[in-house]
This record gives structure tokens, C-alpha cells and sequence, in this order.
């Protein structure tokens, strides 16, 4: 079955700011209930999912300075912000009846699984939704850094990251409404360009390891099982 769709092993990367729904803040249980609907679709397609999710509903380690906190605590309680993100993401997933498995780069057994890459891979050949909390584990590292490493270890066919735009533009579309949306864009120019697809660390790894970063609308309904299918919906950026 898995054979007549484009993507068999995926990386989903959402941000914690995507949770926020119309709350402003927090988590909206809108927005749980809609993304676990769409995960759920490509679930049922019996396509493997990984998932990273931010913390910037919650906090942000960059905004650290500004607070009088470094750097190094402010990207730790980013990584705690994370893993609340994941709690309520796996709650809302199994309450559709899937199974999920929830780990941590950093100890809390209590709550979590220690990162491990092949009890991983396991899980996602099981049929089980994998969520990566707490980032890499590791300060001045994003979110976006840890979805491109563990899609890279754990053979992902590519990154599928959820925005709230329609893909790669040239301009902010949200500022511009002129800006013009590339269906296809090199790693290179995304860098040369400064598009903010993801940071420097992110492009790198994916451009070294040749994996590709699909940049969608995760706000539309469908989209997601229409990038899994192989339709034309956003951008990819590719060599």
C-alpha cells in the first residue's frame, strides 16, 4: 500500500506557535484536534510519522536575553516548552486511537522515552506516531536543527514542515501581498537569499544528507495528505 505514495517515512515539523490557534498563547484545542485529524488521514494511508514541535507558544530561548535570562537557560526552558507541546500532541493522537510514543533528548523517564534511534525506526515500522521532544537536547540548537537531524537518522524520505503560508515566497506574503511563492527553490538559494525557510544549521544538514524540505500550508484542510501523495502543494526545496 505504502507504494503508491511519494513519501513512506516523514518528518513533520510544526511549530509551537501553530498550536496557538486564535488564543494568542498557549494551546488551542481547536488546533490539537485539527492536526491530529490530518495526521490521522496519513496515518490511516499507513505512511511512518515522526514529529517535531516548537515551544514558541510557551517560551522562547531567543527572547532569553531580553528577560535578563542567558542563553543557555532560556534554550533549556525552550526544550521544557517542547515537551508540553508533545504531551498535549500525543494525548489529542491517541484519543483518535493511534498509538504514539513520545521521546526526550533529555532524561525524564517518567514522561518519556530516551531517544533512541532504533527503538525509534521500531516504533515507526510498528505503525506507531513518533514524537521528538525537547529539541536536540542541546542549547543554541532550534527545533528546526532537530527535525532535520532525526529525520536524517532515523531515513526519512523527507521534511514536511506545517506553516501557516502557502510555501517558500520571495517576501513575507503576510506584508506583501505581491510576493511571489516558488514552487521549487535549491538549498542554496534559500540560503543566498536569506528566505528563513528554516536557520543555517537546518538547510545545512538537509543539503548534505540531500534530503528534501517540503514547505506547506498545514492550515488547509487535506494538504497534508495531498504532499504525501505526491500532489504540487507548496514548496520544495531541493539540490
Amino acid at each position: 500500500m505504502k507504494n503508491e505514495f511519494k513519501y513512506e517515512r516523514i518528518m513533520l515539523k510544526l511549530s509551537g506557535e501553530s498550536l496557538m490557534g486564535e488564543k494568542g498563547h498557549g494551546i488551542d484545542p481547536k488546533m490539537l484536534d485539527f492536526f491530529s485529524d490530518e495526521i490521522k488521514v496519513i496515518h490511516d494511508f499507513g505512511i511512518e510519522i515522526g514529529i517535531v514541535i516548537g515551544g514558541g507558544n510557551i517560551y522562547r530561548g531567543l527572547n532569553a536575553g531580553d528577560q535578563g535570562i542567558d542563553r543557555v537557560t532560556g534554550d533549556q526552558m525552550g526544550m521544557l516548552a517542547t515537551m508540553i507541546n508533545a504531551l498535549a500532541l500525543q494525548n489529542a493522537l491517541e484519543k483518535k486511537g493511534i498509538f504514539t510514543r513520545l521521546t526526550s533528548a533529555i532524561k525524564m523517564e517518567e514522561i518519556a522515552e530516551p531517544y533512541i534511534r532504533r527503538r525509534v525506526v521500531r516504533h515507526l515500522e510498528k505503525g506507531r506516531v513518533v514524537i521528538f521532544g525537547a529539541g536536540t537536547g542541546h542549547p543554541y540548537f532550534s527545533t528546526d536543527t532537530a527535525a532535520s537531524l532525526r529525520a536524517v537518522e532515523i531515513g526519512a524520505s523527507a521534511i514536511l514542515k506545517g506553516t501557516r503560508v502557502d510555501g517558500v515566497f520571495d517576501s513575507d506574503p503576510e506584508k506583501n501581498p505581491d510576493a511571489l511563492l516558488f514552487n521549487e527553490i535549491s538549498y542554496l538559494d534559500v540560503l543566498k537569499k536569506d528566505l528563513k525557510v528554516m536557520d543555517l544549521t537546518a538547510i545545512s544538514l538537509c543539503r548534505e544528507n540531500s534530503l528534501p524540505i517540503i514547505v506547506f500550508n498545514m492550515n488547509t484542510p487535506g494538504n497534508l495528505a495531498k504532499v504525501v501523495t505526491g500532489d504540487t502543494i507548496g514548496t520544495t526545496v531541493r539540490h
